[in-house]
């Protein structure tokens, strides 16, 4: 293969359309680069020029796909915008690359849209002329019903399903794994007294009241609510569903949740115990929102008792958090008089726990701030303990009301307690295969959970007008339904296998026999294992508890184990143990082999991390990591080798590899603090480190003859640019916009060294 020679640093930065069909136009290999939102978008600025470059010289071209919550509003109403405006929508013809052998695509964090957030984009989007409608909060007609359902398609966990049609093999990379070694993460001791300790609900939850059937021939399905009276309300119609899918039902009685979660209210304040609930908003929009706001509710209980109709009258029900209710007060009569009651309540109530004690931002303001799988092993990182109003930690009640998963923390939270910290030096590691390919839900879709409007039995009806699931409800329980397909099942079984075959590493798969959904997943991984060959490897099914307890045990003594989930423990297990292991979720490598072939790489967990774009507008400083990024192309680069035979594309992925390592033993990654290197400092470095890498490497002399001179002009320029790097920091930055930044302006920040910029013009040439 001949060795493109020019070095495209700069050009087309962030194209803003991606289209499928001309996918194969090219004779070049193609790599999807998607265009997401907050810091790792504010990264790719910086760093994709540097991947356009390398790619390059192995005849691969990087495209952009916009799949930002501002790219997917713009999409779904072109006949509202100018010609300029319009945007193909990149989402779904990506997810249609993703069926296809040829798809290699690189993904980067996106924001979960929750509907502030979708109102906040709507919002900046037309102060920047787009002709978009309002959200409509209670749609009037069939228009409004329309604007609203578009919406709703771009809200929640929109992508991340579209894109994942194949599992997950999420693991720790050797060499950060011998950097941490070397390097340990801090890690807070347990206080010998540890009083902190989850509570969880043991009845009447989603865990305890589901059921599982699996579909027998393709179908449709109905949710209807039938009353006493024998009066029905159609909840949802003409569900289709495949062959042998697995389809879940299950409620959280709304009584129940108000009993247990007052009686943890007054156990935290007895017992001196920071209360924080730990739910996932960002994912179970609709579910757990509800039970954020009864979460509030709870604690101002007497706050409500006494002003409950008004506050709700007026929107104000706790759902949105503590925060919206106290700035949405002055529009009340009274508001001021509630304030203080409010104020008095949390003064006499339980001590809260504090997301930003310095802004007065607790636990309890906004649903999103406090996301369990993120929160929780951060909680245990700090011995247990959260920060209070006065900044300090302090011993922490951990409410997590579903009792689905609740055991796992508090299995790791009792081996702490008995056995102090985790050696990051000596742990062992947990990687993980999760099921999650075609949508596999477990969740409790956004389109299949509601707040039950009024008492009766909720039934999962087949076309034949059989009822497969059936569950009495009360008004405000919420009830829910999953799905999960066949095909996906087995090729998670088969993934599970293959790993490990290949890791040498012991497999559980971490299912309980005492819930619905689980106990169905038992019998098929039983019957799947049977088409494999196993003979020689440790594959074992343990209830989560146990499986926890299990892998913690090999963790401290330096075993590696991996853990086999479902979609939730996917997410959860995914941060808890690299967070322990390594001190952060963002430097997992993330790799969805496809199931038609293709490969999906994504930058690991970690979020959007909307915090460090703060800091950008504040101080011009980005913390964010771009390890994960570093990760995911090697790997892209390694599929792009094995599936076309490019050995050039070899030789960047083991090239690159090096250049990472170097780049974290010599502390090139980005520091939290404004005056350090940042994520642009770190990216330069990682180009330097690479380039001379592949000028010193052997394996192909085409690729070291070029690289040699770029590798000896960084080196010659690197304290100069270093220097215009770090000058800029410290004062503030306007991006042109939050979720759609203005292109010019954002580059502008995130290429600000002129040394560097100039090197690369001068490298097209």
């Amino acid at each position: 293969m001949a060795l493109r020679q020019t070095i495209a640093f700069v050009g087309n930065l962030v194209p803003r359309h991606f289209s499928d069909e001309n996918f194969k136009e090219s004779e070049m290999a193609k790599i999807i680069w998607t265009r997401t939102d907050e810091a790792p978008l504010l990264a790719t600025y910086s760093f994709k020029p540097v991947v356009e470059a390398f790619a390059s010289t192995a005849n691969i071209d990087v495209e952009t796909a916009d799949i930002s919550l501002a790219g997917r509003i713009i999409s779904q109403f072109p006949e509202r915008l100018t010609e300029e405006q319009k945007m193909d929508d990149a989402l779904a013809q990506l997810g249609e690359l993703a069926q296809k052998p040829e798809a290699n695509i690189i993904k980067l964090p996106n924001i979960s849209a929750s509907l502030v957030q979708l109102k906040n984009a709507i919002k900046e989007l037309q102060e920047g002329g787009y002709d978009l409608p309002d959200y409509p909060d209670k749609p009037a007609n069939a228009e409004e019903e329309d604007i609203r359902n578009r919406y709703d398609s771009v809200k929640g966990s929109a992508v991340n399903p579209v894109l994942r049609e194949g599992n997950s093999d999420r693991r720790a990379p050797q060499a950060v794994k011998n950097f941490t070694k070397k390097h340990p993460h801090s890690m807070q001791d347990w206080p010998a007294d540890s009083k902190s300790a989850v509570a969880t609900m043991d009845a009447n939850d989603f865990a305890h009241n589901e059921k599982s059937v699996i579909i027998d021939g393709d179908d449709e399905l109905k949710f209807v609510l039938k009353a006493a009276d024998g009066s029905e309300k159609v909840l949802k119609e003409g569900l289709k569903v495949e062959d042998r899918e697995v389809v879940d039902a299950t409620f959280m009685s709304a009584k129940a949740l108000d009993d247990f979660l007052r009686e943890q209210v007054a156990y935290a304040k007895e017992n001196n115990l920071l209360f924080s609930a730990h739910l996932k908003a960002t994912m179970m929009k609709v579910s757990d929102p509800i039970l954020f706001g009864h979460v509030v509710r709870a604690y101002f209980h007497e706050v409500f008792e006494k002003y409950g109709e008004e506050l709700i009258e007026a929107g104000l029900n706790g759902e949105n958090g503590l925060g919206h209710i106290l700035e949405n007060l002055d529009k009340l009569d009274n508001g001021d008089e509630i304030k203080q009651a409010f104020d008095k309540a949390q003064e006499d109530g339980a001590p809260l726990a504090y997301v930003n004690s310095h802004k007065g931002i607790t636990a309890l303001h906004v649903p999103s701030d406090v996301i369990v799988d993120a929160s929780m092993p951060a909680m245990m990182k700090t011995g247990g303990q959260m920060w209070n109003k006065n900044d300090e930690t302090q011993d922490a009640l951990a409410i997590i009301p579903d009792s689905s998963y609740a055991g796992v923390y508090q299995t790791v939270i009792e081996d702490s307690q008995a056995n102090g910290q985790y050696d990051p030096t000596t742990l062992g590691t947990v990687p993980n295969v999760g099921l999650m390919a075609k949508k596999a839900e477990e969740y409790g879709s956004h389109d299949k959970t509601f707040k039950i409007p009024s008492a009766g039995t909720v039934e999962v009806r087949n076309s034949a007008g059989e009822v497969l699931i059936s569950h009495d409800v009360e008004e405000n329980d919420i009830w829910r339904a999953t799905q999960t397909k066949d095909e996906p099942i087995q090729d998670w079984v088969k993934l599970a296998v293959s790993r490990a075959r290949t890791s040498g590493m012991p497999a559980i798969f971490w299912l309980d026999e005492n819930r619905g959904h689980d106990a169905t997943l038992i019998k098929l991984v039983n019957k799947y294992l049977e088409d494999h060959d196993t003979e020689g490897l440790d594959i074992t099914i343990m209830d989560p508890v146990s499986a926890t307890k299990k892998s913690v045990e090999r963790m401290r003594n330096g075993e590696d184990t991996i853990s086999v989930t479902g979609n939730v423990l996917r997410d959860y297990n995914t941060d808890l143990f690299p967070i322990l292991e390594l001190g952060t979720s963002a430097k997992m490598l993330s790799v969805v082999p496809l199931m038609a072939g293709g490969g999906l790489f994504e930058t690991g967990a970690g979020g959007s991390a909307p915090k460090h774009v703060q800091q950008v507008l504040e101080e011009n400083h980005l913390r964010w990591d771009s390890l994960g990024e570093f990760l995911a192309l090697a790997e892209s680069f390694r599929h792009e080798a094995s599936k076309n035979d490019n050995a050039k594309a070899s030789v960047l992925a083991s090239t690159l590899d090096k250049a990472t390592e170097k780049l974290l033993d010599e502390g090139k990654s980005p520091s939290r603090k404004v005056g350090e290197i940042d994520n642009r400092g770190s990216h330069f470095y990682l180009a330097m480190y690479w380039a001379q890498e592949l000028a010193a490497q052997s394996e192909d002399s085409e690729l070291a003859e070029h690289f040699a001179p770029i590798a000896e002009k960084f080196s010659e320029a690197a304290d100069k640019i270093d220097a215009e790097l770090m000058e800029v920091q410290g004062d503030s930055a306007d991006l042109g916009g939050y979720f759609q930044p203005s292109d010019d302006k954002a580059s502008k920040i995130m290429r600000p060294s002129a040394t560097y910029n100039q090197l690369m013009e001068d490298l097209k040439k």
